[in-house]
């Protein structure tokens, strides 16, 4: 049954990952039809290991009346009756608002929902996400949560995360990264990478000033795009899929390269670098990706990024994605080497294409190396541009390990490199 599928995933992920406590978020509206089979999953766990073994916790939003000045809490109200018909009595309620939240209002959903009022947490909206697990601490959640599940006292210590959130508030010099790509005007598109970018620059102690340039005005040899670009202190190309601004994104990959701008490219953004620098080092511009060459005009030959072997007659292409995490070997004395300091290292993929190795020999005698394989196929997973600064691509996604006191090794030597060539 699915709801055992559900229950099984979230303990195998506990099991594997030898995890005290488990965090599961199920997203969306309560009631939506979507979220049932989850909902009654959770409800199954708790019925299955007991109160003290599992925790909810509901996230509500508490929207705010202009006309009559007030926040409203019928939509939590609603929404907790709503679990409860299913059998889910929610522990800790946390109301998300725009405005502060008074005591009053706190007591009324306490009172209606049924939940403690220590157990009723503001979530009133701050100027930096990062700041919210120090507002829950201020009203002892974590004292909450290991009362709740028998944890004995546990005093979280965020001296850390405090000096983070003080690195964000603080005022320092602005640092202009670009990031060029076809989805420029959806942001959240680019959400994990923007992020990654930010705690990069707040760990070197600069402020990110993002230029959004659009591939496809780059293609089009927009003025405005160009200066944009020309005007970034690094770039960044992010991962995407189909045809449309490529030749954008390797302008911009050809212009980092021939000005020794430095440059970060993940997942198509390595594969858009890899094409640039073989069309130019092997003097060919035909050299593309099987994916750019949709009516398939071009020889094989010149497909530096292709399916691989095996998968290349599935048209279906709903199954041909390779993703989730998978071991990579860092070769030593290279710029990647340098970046994470260790040979062995694991990262998650979403793609579909792969570096054909028929291009490797060719293009390291001119100044090309695969710094990161995975060698059970022997794939290439980082390359980079050994006579340049600082060119390098992955073939897999870094900002999904970026994390707020760990900036991911990557976006830290981006931000560092761009630094030093700005000079600020």
């Amino acid at each position: 049954h699915i709801t055992n599928a559900i229950q099984d995933k979230i303990q195998n992920a506990a099991i594997a990952s030898k995890a005290d406590i488990m965090m599961v978020e199920i997203g969306g509206t309560v009631g939506d039809i979507e979220g049932l089979p989850f909902l009654e999953a959770i409800r199954q766990m708790r019925y299955r290991l007991g109160h003290e073994n599992t925790l909810f916790i509901h996230l509500t939003l508490l929207p705010y009346l202009h006309a009559s000045k007030e926040l409203k809490t019928k939509p939590t109200q609603a929404s907790v009756r709503e679990l409860r018909s299913i059998g889910i009595q929610p522990d800790i309620i946390i109301a998300r608002a725009d405005k502060k939240i008074s005591k009053d209002l706190l007591k009324k959903i306490s009172l209606f929902c049924d939940v403690e009022e220590e157990a009723v947490i503001p979530g009133t909206t701050v100027k930096s996400i990062y700041e919210v697990p120090l507002i829950y601490e201020q009203y002892k959640i974590t004292k909450l949560i290991a009362k709740k599940l028998n944890l004995g006292k546990i005093k979280p210590d965020m001296r850390a995360w405090e000096n983070f959130v003080k690195e964000i508030h603080t005022k320092r010099p602005n640092l202009k990264i670009g990031l060029v790509g076809k989805y420029t005007k959806l942001e959240d598109a680019y959400l994990s990478v923007i992020e990654s970018l930010k705690i990069a620059c707040y760990h070197n102690k600069r402020k990110l000033k993002l230029i959004w340039i659009d591939s496809e005005k780059l293609e089009q040899k927009d003025k405005s795009a160009w200066q944009e670009l020309k005007s970034c202190a690094g770039i960044v190309v992010p991962g995407g899929f189909g045809v449309r601004g490529v030749e954008g994104k390797i302008a911009a990959a050809r212009y980092a390269r021939e000005n020794n701008i430095p440059y970060l490219g993940l997942c198509l953004g390595m594969q858009i670098m890899c094409i640039e620098f073989a069309r130019h080092a092997l003097k060919n511009p035909k050299i593309t990706s099987e994916e750019f060459d949709e009516k398939h005009k071009l020889d094989k030959s010149n497909y530096i990024i292709h399916f691989l072997p095996g998968q290349s007659h599935d048209r279906a292409k709903g199954g041909t994605l390779r993703l989730g995490a998978y071991p990579c070997k860092i070769i030593k004395d290279t710029l990647a080497y340098k970046l994470y300091k260790t040979q062995l290292i694991e990262e998650r993929h979403r793609h579909r294409y792969e570096f054909n190795n028929n291009y490797l020999k060719p293009l390291e005698q001119q100044g090309f190396k695969a710094s990161g394989i995975y060698q059970k196929e022997h794939l290439v997973e980082i390359a980079e541009i050994t006579s340049h600064p600082f060119m390098i691509g992955s073939q897999f996604h870094p900002e999904f390990l970026s994390r707020p006191l760990k900036p991911h090794p990557l976006f830290d030597g981006l931000i560092k490199a761009s630094i030093q060539n700005a000079k600020i």
